[in-house]
């Protein structure tokens, strides 16, 4: 039986319709990625999945309870945590870890507290207050408090926004270690390499799933070819390449130019005379899961935030 698994998920306020047919599967013990431009209808899926939202239209299953009539089920089932960081900050870490604790009917509640503080080690910091902690050490705080009722599911909007990337990393350390035992992630983000972290990612924009697979599978099937252009004067270089047939992205990386279209003829014959000046070569490349990612918004007409 499969975590998550609805179908035809719709969900409008007003006039706006923010989820527009969206179809997920996703496997007990996998770390999906759940990308898209801000708006683009992320957080709202997440909380229908999770119970918080009931979709106007759509069926399906999380964790094996019903999307429409269970919500409460799944309620008691998932660890949810949101972009902001949502506790007391004049409470020490312990504190709040004690007020989650009670508010699941956790007994007793010290030793529920002083596993998840041994379990994310936090020990050594139970007596801080919540408020003097660096971003890292709140986002610690936030997944301890998501875990400490056991879910089976845990979901993560933009968990790691506005932390230093020690931090992250630790983070996605810590992510593929309770995947490891068994526990199912379904985790929104913008970074990419975070995304190349997860077992599959899904993309999403204006409320409509646009891809679903692997990162290597959503390369391949995006259709999408790349060409490294080395040049000493790349920003001046770029103007002239995003003119040429067949160019539909070009990035500077350093002094490398990454141009990228979906026709490799037209690509390769373009920048055949681009090769022959002086001070420049062009080499295949490989293409980049934040080039599908552009090409994904450049076709739906999202604007990167």
């Amino acid at each position: 039986m499969s975590a998550i698994d609805v179908r035809g998920l719709t969900k409008s306020f007003g006039r706006k319709r923010v989820v527009d047919n969206v179809s997920l599967r996703v496997e007990p013990g996998e770390i999906v990625g759940f990308l898209g431009p801000n708006g683009s209808g992320k957080t709202t899926t997440i909380r229908i999945i999770c119970g918080l939202l009931t979709p106007d239209a759509g069926e399906g299953t999380v964790l094996g309870f019903d999307v429409r009539r269970q919500s409460r089920r799944i309620k008691r089932e998932v660890g949810y945590m949101t972009q902001r960081f949502s506790f007391y900050e004049d409470l020490t870490i312990a504190e709040n870890l004690a007020f989650v604790a009670r508010l699941y009917g956790l007994r007793p509640v010290e030793n529920a507290v002083r596993r998840t503080l041994a379990d994310l080690g936090l020990t050594s910091r139970r007596d801080q207050l919540a408020g003097t902690l660096s971003g890292g050490w709140k986002q610690r705080l936030a997944l301890a408090a998501c875990i400490m009722h056991a879910p089976r599911l845990l979901l993560l909007d933009e968990p790691t926004a506005g932390v230093d990337p020690k931090a992250r990393r630790e983070f996605w350390e810590e992510i593929h270690r309770l995947s490891a035992g068994g526990l199912t992630v379904l985790v929104s983000t913008h970074y990419m390499d975070e995304a190349e972290r997860c077992h599959r990612i899904a993309y999403i924009s204006y409320g409509t799933m646009l891809a679903t697979g692997t990162v290597a599978e959503v390369i391949r099937d995006s259709g999408l070819h790349t060409f490294l252009v080395d040049s000493d004067n790349p920003v001046e270089l770029a103007d002239f390449v995003a003119t040429l047939p067949g160019v539909e992205q070009v990035a500077p990386f350093g002094r490398t130019l990454h141009v990228v279209g979906r026709d490799r003829a037209a690509l390769a014959a373009s920048l055949a005379p681009v090769a022959a000046r002086p001070g420049i070569a062009v080499r295949p490349g490989e293409t980049s899961l934040e080039d599908v990612f552009i090409q994904f918004m450049a076709r739906t007409g999202a604007r990167p935030e």
